[in-house]
């Protein structure tokens, strides 16, 4: 009996694998930052459109991260529409989220509502650009330079979207995907 597998991942032949390995091999650099690392990034920049990037082992890591290297405290406007972690990175940073609800077209987070939510505690907005449909980012950011806040945009769903004003990576304070 053949399994039939719903999803199934689509791999080179081994034979042509099979020399990079050998380069790891002989090279002994199977840490992160090694040559492999380092093409991988430049490579993903120059195909994203952004500047600058930073390999993670996962969305989830990488959300921690910003949050900590904006020092993002109090409390954070997202959206209750996405994979848990977006909530999870801010709880785990012990900042309290709070969920403002979606536009009922485009799935994001919906701007109109953002304000409403906005507290002496907001420090930042973490929006998500749901299934690739880019959000509003000028209005967020017009909201975020208005009460002084930071955009950590979750862009899980947004490898290679590009919006009018070029990759969507570009926007806000940080992109995670």
């Amino acid at each position: 009996m053949k399994t039939i597998y719903v999803t199934e991942p689509s791999l080179p032949p081994l034979n042509d694998i099979l020399p990079y390995l050998q380069e790891i091999w002989d090279s002994k650099t199977l840490t992160n930052n090694g040559p492999f690392h380092q093409k991988f990034e430049k490579a993903l920049c120059e195909h994203l459109g952004v500047s600058h990037l930073s390999l993670f082992t996962n969305g989830t890591i990488a959300l921690i991260t910003a949050l900590q290297a904006l020092r993002i405290t109090g409390e954070v406007i997202t959206t209750p529409y996405s994979f848990v972690a977006t909530a999870h990175s801010l709880l785990w940073n012990g900042i309290k989220p709070v969920f403002v609800d979606i536009d009922r077209n485009s799935l994001n987070l919906d701007p109109d509502k953002i304000e409403a939510a906005i507290t002496p505690q907001t420090t930042a907005i973490m929006p998500v650009h749901c299934y690739g449909h880019p959000c509003d980012i000028v209005q967020i950011q017009r909201i975020a330079d208005n009460y002084g806040l930071k955009v950590i945009y979750d862009s899980a769903h947004a490898f290679g979207v590009q919006s009018d004003f070029g990759s969507i990576l570009n926007h806000g304070d940080l992109s995670v995907l």
